[in-house]
């Protein structure tokens, strides 16, 4: 640095909350604060002042929110995030030149020293301040210092703290200090907050051996909104090819009238932007879609990307596909599986302009159609700048556009995909089985900077994913894994049939579900015997009812003494929620709970209700340690909501 660079005397460091340097934006939601804080500090002992200056992109527009020290040198602010959308926001500070004079003529009048002087420098101060402010506050600086020809007490005029206010909102800053600009990118409370249901519309009608329609479908919709759901999640709705077509349970073994996996997308009636004939047209599916609106959801799609031999772009741009030395299009393969009926895309072959702008036109096709939630499908297998640049581009003409990365891959990957611009990610909930493994995988979503940036969408099980603790464990295992996945995150799903405890794998040691609906139509009988619909209802109703449940960085393990409870509590604005689950669904398990006293605001022995919302009964607690049973047979997870007498 030369000597002869512009004099900044004032050091801003360390500015939270930024990703890799600020390499990518942190993740917000519409209508709340940005906390933001830095080390702010000099030389000497005069003293600083600053702002948070914000502006919402593409705004040119800078607006400011005062920083207020904190300790050591630790200073805060807050930006109000009033909308949908991308914020900048950066920190300002310099010396308080007013302030600093002001003090010190404070302490030299208390000490009975001549200050003379300093209030010939005060009167500059001001003059200085009133050539800089306009307005009000210039016309009240002018005549302040006409005022001082007239007052006995010049000392006290200077100290009075309507002149301070009016001298600190006209600082000088020439030589102010400002941070990098960081970014917030702010989405709608959906992105942190809802419960997704995910179903397959052609398996939703009563007739064996035929899809079901977007009709029938619709049918099915008020009884997910009864259960509480926020978001339905459909697989693939568009045409699926014939060739490599698989049967029944992933088979090669096709039977007339298999219709195949609707992520073999495409055959002669279109590709990504076709609806499949047997499901309807366009115009039912925009039916489908408002009349989950009018019942409070919204349908989320997903977004695969990659094609059928048979799908329109095969013929249409072949340039765009992976070629063997024959010439031929190679399927996909992730060895030892083979996907016979899958064609991946070469994102970066000669026409890659062409195709990333065809993909991004998918996405911008079902928007106009009504939906801005998409579930892509194994984003980890493709280009990162590609999801950059995709997600970045749609987002500033539709902010409100949720992505969920459905990648189940390494750790970091899984990270870097969600810095890139994806809303929510899928996680490794679905493995994490006992009370040590989810203590330790949720500090690390909600604890560490992952909570900047990775919403994590606990799905309790998937079409892909049935974990051999449903299998074995029957009822007491789905309501077990059901209550954790919806009160330890505010965003979590289930794959229909989970209420109604579908869980035979395809064979030992398989996730995979026997006769899996991804290959045949199902009709399910959703009265089941032993389901528990009222169940999921009731554990949604205790969500929406309650906010501390809305929210993840608030997650608390509490004390147990037994290794086979999870104990933790949530605490917002008042509202306190305590959990305890029972993760052995075999036998019951009594535990001592160490009880959240500090978030219900009482002291060991002060009385206070305890309200179990699963089973209704309230009673009054009044000690820092509870004693509780999980049976299994019965429930195996209490929700406690607690609340001062």
């Amino acid at each position: 640095m030369s000597r002869f660079d512009p004099v900044r005397p004032v050091v801003v460091e360390a500015v939270e909350p930024q990703i890799d340097g600020g390499r990518f934006p942190v993740k917000r939601e519409e209508g709340h604060l940005l906390e933001v804080s830095a080390d702010v500090f000099a030389d000497g002992h005069g003293l600083l002042a600053g702002v948070v200056k914000y502006r919402a992109r593409p705004d040119e527009r800078w607006h400011e929110s005062p920083l207020q020290a904190v300790e050591n040198d630790r200073w805060a602010g807050t930006v109000p995030l009033e909308k949908v959308g991308r914020y900048q926001f950066t920190v300002e500070a310099w010396r308080d030149v007013f302030g600093s004079w002001r003090s010190d003529l404070r302490k030299k009048a208390d000490a009975g020293e001549d200050v003379g002087p300093e209030l010939l420098d005060g009167r500059r101060l001001v003059k200085e301040a009133a050539a800089r402010a306009s307005g009000a506050d210039q016309t009240f600086l002018a005549r302040f210092l006409d005022g001082l020809r007239a007052t006995r007490d010049e000392l006290a005029e200077f100290l009075r703290d309507d002149l301070a206010a009016a001298m600190a909102r006209h600082p000088d800053r020439s030589q102010a200090t400002s941070s990098q600009p960081l970014e917030v990118v702010v989405d709608r409370e959906r992105a942190r907050y809802a419960a997704w249901y995910e179903m397959f519309p052609r398996s939703q009608g009563t007739a064996p051996g035929r899809s079901a329609t977007f009709a029938e479908a619709q049918a099915r919709l008020k009884y997910i909104a009864d259960l509480g759901f926020d978001v339905v999640y459909l697989p693939p709705i568009h045409p699926i090819g014939h060739t490599g077509r698989k049967g029944r349970n992933n088979s090669l073994d096709v039977r007339p009238g298999d219709p195949g996996s609707p992520w073999a997308i495409g055959d002669e009636t279109g590709g990504h932007k076709a609806v499949h004939p047997d499901l309807g047209t366009l115009e039912d599916f925009d039916r489908f879609v408002a009349a989950a609106r009018d019942l409070g959801m919204e349908v989320a799609l997903d977004f695969a990307i990659q094609c059928s031999p048979d799908h329109p772009y095969v013929r249409e741009h072949p340039e765009w596909f992976y070629r063997r030395p024959d010439g031929s299009i190679r399927y996909a393969e992730n060895p030892p599986k083979k996907y016979q009926d899958i064609y991946p895309l070469n994102f970066y072959c000669q026409d890659r302009e062409a195709l990333w702008d065809e993909l991004r036109s998918i996405v911008l096709f079902w928007i106009s159609h009504g939906v801005h939630t998409f579930r892509v499908d194994n984003p980890h297998t493709k280009p990162f700048p590609f999801w950059e640049w995709l997600i970045g581009t749609v987002k500033e003409e539709h902010p409100d556009t949720i992505f969920l990365a459905e990648a189940f891959t390494r750790p970091k990957v899984m990270k870097y995909l969600a810095k890139a611009g994806f809303s929510q990610s899928y996680t490794y909930f679905t493995w994490r089985n006992t009370p040590a493994e989810l203590r330790e995988y949720m500090i690390e979503l909600t604890q560490t900077d992952m909570r900047e940036y990775f919403r994590g969408n606990l799905f309790a099980n998937t079409p892909d994913i049935l974990h051999e603790v449903l299998q074995r464990g029957g009822k007491p295992a789905f309501q077990m894994r059901l209550v954790l996945a919806a009160t330890l995150s505010p965003v979590y799903g289930i794959y229909s049939g989970f209420e109604l405890l579908e869980g035979t794998p395809l064979h030992a040691g398989s996730e995979e579900y026997l006769n899996s609906e991804k290959y045949e139509y199902k009709v399910w009988d959703w009265d089941r015997p032993g389901n528990i619909k009222d169940y999921v209802s009731r554990v949604n109703a205790i969500r929406r009812q309650n906010l501390a449940l809305h929210y993840s960085k608030n997650l608390r393990f509490q004390g147990c003494d037994n290794d086979n409870v999870l104990a933790y509590a949530k605490e917002h604005q008042g509202n306190v929620i305590l959990v305890a689950a029972n993760m052995d669904p075999y036998h019951p398990q009594e535990a001592g709970l160490m009880l959240p006293l500090d978030y219900v605001g009482v002291e060991n022995g002060e009385p206070f209700h305890a309200e179990e919302l699963l089973s209704g009964r309230t009673e009054t607690w009044d000690s820092l340690w509870r004693h509780v049973r999980l049976d299994p047979a019965f429930n195996p997870c209490s929700i406690w909501r607690l609340t001062k007498v």
